[in-house]
């Protein structure tokens, strides 16, 4: 009735989700609240820098978060993060069917796990501050790789990864540490001849593979763009189906892929 009080909250596991709500809910509570064991995304940290503009009082260090009450709004104009994932994604594309791709804005230092595990595989990339270049690759050596909160490996990186590893040399192995059935695309990139195997939470992929065109289902925002990338790289046609899933994500994806002359359209 008298709105929100500030309190203290200790998540039980880190969530990117939780910890945005959690922030937004306590900008106006009254008193105190001190969120532990937070999620430290990058997009939270994007989160605070724009609430503390607006008049915010938040300050983070580590996974603990204290908010104040917010007692007054400012006019501001603020410039929103890079969508990382998305950065990713695309730098993968160009590992795997671009020439010479490179990316103004770039913002590497999102990236940094994934763009060391990058080269660890044998991509070729060169970066300053605010560009990377990443140029298609061949000779990919295996890897494995764990998926942790940030800063660790980005879960949502995973199955663009797990594409990349069909064409990488050995056996690349995949450890899902943060989602439930996010292995979900594996009988999809199946179907298309890649070899494989799941147990319990890790992904096996034996590389390196040639994908064969096939008519797929896409099941979620990530598993669907990883189709879209095997899709690149094999033989023949190759028809996703459900790409509603693609749109909570990536906005006009066929059109930059087209400005990088791949051939892909919307049916």
């Amino acid at each position: 009735i008298n709105g929100l009080k500030g309190t203290t909250i200790k998540f039980p596991s880190i969530s990117v989700g939780a910890t945005e709500n959690a922030i937004l809910a306590s900008f106006y509570a009254e008193g105190d609240t001190i969120l532990k064991n937070c999620a430290i995304e990058p997009e939270i940290q994007d989160l605070i820098n724009f609430l503390n503009k607006l008049g915010g009082n938040i300050r983070i260090k580590g996974r603990y978060i204290r908010i104040k009450k917010n007692k007054k709004i400012n006019n501001i104009s603020y410039s929103v993060m890079i969508d990382r994932i998305e950065f990713g994604t695309y730098l993968i594309a160009g590992a795997l069917a671009g020439n010479k791709v490179s990316f103004s804005n770039a913002k590497p230092k999102y990236l940094n796990t994934e763009l060391s595990v990058l080269k660890k595989m044998g991509v070729k990339i060169k970066k300053n501050k605010n560009r990377i270049t990443v140029y298609k690759s061949s000779n990919l050596r295996s890897v494995n790789i764990s998926t942790k909160p940030f800063p660790g490996f980005s879960t949502d990186l995973q199955a663009q990864f797990m594409v990349l590893m069909t064409k990488a040399k050995g056996i690349s192995k995949i450890e899902e540490n943060i989602f439930e059935n996010r292995f979900m695309h594996v009988p999809e990139l199946r179907r298309m001849g890649a070899d494989i195997k799941i147990k319990n939470n890790v992904a096996y992929i034996k590389g390196p593979t040639n994908l064969s065109g096939a008519e797929l289902m896409a099941t979620d925002l990530r598993a669907s763009v990883s189709l879209v990338l095997a899709g690149l790289i094999a033989d023949n046609r190759t028809i996703i189906n459900r790409i509603y899933h693609l749109d909570r994500g990536y906005s006009q994806l066929e059109k930059k892929l087209k400005n990088c002359k791949a051939n892909i359209k919307r049916v």
